[in-house]
């Protein structure tokens, strides 16, 4: 297959972009706030927390895994935004502690404005990578939609005696991060200005299958990806769920290359502000609002945010008896 580079600015064509575009936290806990599908003893994990994929228990003892993420462009290049929107949608399997065994695409494309060449690029990117997973791809469904958006729904495979759970964290436990931040800033630079940054990309391209798998050899219990509600607003969602806070040594937090300055620089997401403010009431911390911004930063295709060590994964904090804040910054 040829490959197709262009200069087409993809993320001009979209409002936000990448998990930035996430209906905020906030609001999106009052719209489904109240609704309740078919009761089922087999439900292992639904709505009530908001953990990164669905399970259900079927016969075998065997967990089925179901979840759905899709955006538009986060980056120009749609190649590498299809690659990067493949591993973002195969991290909810990896964060629940599960294995993708099938993945469909979701498509929505300006027919009339971009041409369909550059919609082949981003199908294979997805595709590229769901090959790296080890997953096949089985068609998908597309719409005319006035902005590019893409993503995957992908089923996936766990044991249910060893679901990672929002919902499991302990007191005790170190808090492990296993990608660094950033990319929030930095795809939010690349829009505003057209620079790329390699960095950026590598690390949102990258699978989330090995620490996962190191996750599960450690025993680990809870464990979630940082994604649109950045590391703190992931973070308090699980001290909620658990019944426990959360203390993160700032110091301690790893960061892409740039990301700072692109802070400096005012290159911020809106999903950003709207992550810390959601949070804010739930915070203490001894740290300047610039450091809180960063730690709130919108990511695409993130880490995982693990309660335990893994090879591989940073240590940023620990879980801690619940206080009179879920989230303590220092």
């Amino acid at each position: 297959m040829t490959t197709v580079r262009t200069t087409t600015r993809l993320t001009q064509y979209a409002h936000g972009g990448g998990c930035a575009c996430k209906i905020p936290p906030g609001e999106l806990e009052e719209m489904v706030r109240g609704l309740v599908g078919v009761p089922s003893q087999d439900l292992l994990v639904g709505l009530d927390d908001g953990d990164d994929a669905a399970a259900v228990r079927i016969d075998g003892g065997i967990a089925v895994l179901a979840t759905a993420d899709f955006f538009t462009p986060v980056v120009d290049d749609a190649y590498d935004w299809g690659r990067i929107a493949a591993a973002n949608a195969f991290s909810d399997i990896y964060a629940m502690g599960g294995r993708p065994i099938l993945a469909v695409n979701l498509l929505g494309w300006p027919r009339d404005v971009l041409p369909r060449e550059l919609a082949q690029e981003v199908l294979r990117g997805g595709l590229d990578v769901a090959r790296i997973a080890g997953c096949p791809v089985a068609g998908g469904h597309s719409i005319d939609d006035p902005e590019p958006k893409y993503g995957m729904a992908v089923t996936g495979l766990a044991d249910p005696n060893r679901l990672l759970r929002n919902d499991a964290a302990e007191a005790g436990l170190p808090i492990s991060l296993t990608k660094p931040l950033g990319v929030g800033v930095l795809n939010n630079r690349h829009k505003t200005t057209g620079e790329v940054f390699p960095q950026a990309v590598e690390s949102m391209v990258a699978l989330n299958d090995t620490a996962s798998v190191a996750a599960l050899a450690a025993g680990v219990r809870a464990a979630t990806d940082v994604t649109g509600f950045g590391l703190l607003g992931h973070l308090y969602k699980m001290a909620r769920a658990s019944g426990v806070s959360a203390v993160v040594d700032a110091r301690a937090v790893p960061y892409l290359d740039g990301a700072r300055e692109s802070l400096r620089d005012g290159y911020v997401p809106g999903g950003s502000r709207r992550n810390l403010d959601w949070v804010r009431p739930h915070l203490e911390a001894s740290v300047a609002d610039e450091e809180l911004v960063l730690l709130a930063d919108a990511q695409t295709s993130g880490g995982l945010l693990i309660a335990g060590e893994v090879p591989g994964g940073t240590v940023i904090g620990e879980f801690v008896p619940r206080t009179d804040h879920a989230l303590r910054v220092r």
